[in-house]
């Protein structure tokens, strides 16, 4: 039996998804003509609160699109100095908005309000870029998973309305951070002027995310979204799993949480651990004792038909998700509390 921890999003659909896939009314998404790519999109608009939504092929792309209608050439944006927006796609800021990152150091992804007002530039000094748009990501990725503090956003929502600035959220996994926190969609989707979700991350959909905002951003995004490439035909099918997957496999989201804690603790009774970050939803993140080699740590699991991910600086990284089943959950907690790694 493998048993692969690297991410959430290698999970495939399930029988019922495939049914619902199948069963699609399709037609031409490119013309607006595919009736369930229209109902996904008019299903997540109205769970936020907002006028349209879009659906898209990747969170990346729906992240750089909703940065390419809030900014202009040369701007700025600021985020946290491990979102997702920096790391992970590609250089996209740079490459497809000419904007550049005013990067915090914050709490795992995390910052404050006034974290917000000491990066901002000042708007009448040309000599440096002038900063236009905050983005946050919820959960925090390289943060272990961490939430946010709702009261946070809203302090920094006023800084955002004080200075002119848009809002984004990167809300790869909000869904997460709504089952933990006890969240609505409709309390973000005030706050924030546009938020991508993804739901081929905890919702087990095989590709796909939705960016949401009011009608005239959604227009301007739906022409990036065509400039990128963006632009699916019979993506209803691909739509119908979202749609399932919004009905059946939001609240199921805890046991994930559930699990990622239980993990975290058989590790902290552990010898070969130096330290593990908080966990609130479904990512652990720990480091080994600096006498513990990484690479054959990993090995020794890969032996156990277990595949985790090292994100470089020390971190390692378990994800749970809902293809991690009860019964491969007491082989990793018993392979955990009992093995053996060898010391430098």
């Amino acid at each position: 039996m493998n048993i692969n921890l690297i991410s959430d999003t290698v999970t495939k659909p399930s029988k019922e998804m495939l049914e619902a896939m199948m069963n699609a009314n399709v037609g031409d998404d490119v013309f607006k003509d595919d009736a369930t790519v229209n109902e996904l999109e008019a299903k997540v608009a109205k769970m936020f609160g907002k006028e349209a939504a879009l659906f898209f092929p990747s969170g990346t792309m729906a992240n750089q699109t909703a940065i390419k209608v809030h900014t202009q050439p040369g701007e700025q944006l600021i985020a946290d100095k491990d979102a997702h927006i920096f790391n992970y796609e590609g250089g996209g800021v740079s490459f497809n908005s000419g904007v550049s990152c005013k990067l915090i150091d914050g709490d795992n992804g995390r910052f404050t309000a006034n974290n917000v007002i000491d990066s901002i530039n000042p708007p009448d000094f040309y000599h440096s870029p002038l900063t236009t748009l905050v983005c946050l990501e919820n959960t925090a990725n390289r943060g272990g998973g961490a939430c946010w503090d709702f009261e946070e956003i809203l302090e920094i929502r006023k800084v955002c309305d004080e200075n002119s600035l848009g809002l984004h959220l990167d809300g790869a996994r909000l869904w997460n951070a709504l089952v933990a926190k006890n969240e609505t969609p409709l309390q973000y989707g005030k706050v924030f002027d546009s938020i991508s979700v993804c739901l081929s991350k905890g919702l087990g959909c095989p590709i796909g995310s939705v960016l949401t905002g009011s009608k005239e951003f959604m227009d301007k995004a739906l022409r990036v979204r065509k400039v990128l490439g963006g632009g699916m035909r019979q993506a209803g099918y691909l739509a119908a799993a979202g749609i399932y997957a919004l009905d059946a496999n939001i609240e199921r989201l805890a046991e994930d949480h559930k699990r990622a804690k239980e993990l975290a603790e058989v590790l902290s009774k552990t010898s070969y651990i130096k330290k593990i970050d908080p966990v609130e939803t479904n990512i652990l993140i720990f480091y080994l004792n600096d006498d513990i080699d990484i690479a054959e740590f990993m090995e020794a699991l890969h032996k156990k038909s277990i595949s985790i991910i090292n994100m470089g600086q020390g971190k390692l990284r378990i994800v749970t998700h809902l293809d991690y089943t009860s019964q491969m959950h007491e082989i990793v907690l018993k392979t955990l509390s009992e093995l053996e790694v060898k010391k430098r």
